[in-house]
């Protein structure tokens, strides 16, 4: 989970894995180490109409949780980072 200053332009304070609760590393309002950040609205037919959920994980507890999945996550390798 992500959290922010409350400035008129919010600046990243810190972000903790919410699958092991360790802290990541945050400088200067940037993200010094890779995460997943999902953010996901549900609509119509779930049982979640209209709500919105956010997380974040670490790449280890990544790792761990579609190490699990019965259909590999696709993946492909990108030649340039923005």
């Amino acid at each position: 989970m992500r959290a922010y200053s409350e400035a008129k332009e919010a600046v990243l304070i810190s972000a903790v894995c919410n699958c092991c609760g360790r802290e990541l590393l945050v400088e200067n309002g940037i993200l010094k180490e890779e995460s997943i950040e999902c953010k996901h609205t549900f609509g119509y037919f779930s049982g979640k109409d209209g709500q919105t959920e956010e997380f974040d994980l670490c790449e280890p507890c990544y790792d761990k949780i579609i190490g699990k999945f019965k259909i590999p996550v696709k993946g492909r390798t990108e030649s340039e980072l923005l």
